[in-house]
């Protein structure tokens, strides 16, 4: 499962480590995302989302249905597992 968030599409990025002596190999910096399940009270059913925490505070300010909306509109949100 690919380390994507599925309401504001962020994903890793590549970057160096840096050693003290300044020499550079590259590295990846992940996103911190969690395997949640919400409830859809629009729809009535249990979802499972991949969101990150920035994500997270994202629903708890705008609401399941608004950011869903705005996912899709975005075209982050691929698909949605239903329970």
């Amino acid at each position: 499962m690919s380390k994507i968030c599925q309401i504001t599409g962020k994903k890793a990025i590549t970057g160096n480590n840096v050693s003290h002596s300044k020499r550079r190999t590259k590295r990846k910096f992940n996103v911190n995302v969690f395997n949640r399940k919400f409830y859809w009270a629009e729809q009535g059913t249990w979802i499972r989302l991949t969101v990150s925490a920035s994500g997270l505070r994202n629903i708890n300010r705008m609401g399941l249905d608004a950011a869903l909306k705005k996912a899709a509109q975005e075209g982050h949100l691929t698909e949605i597992k239903t329970l």
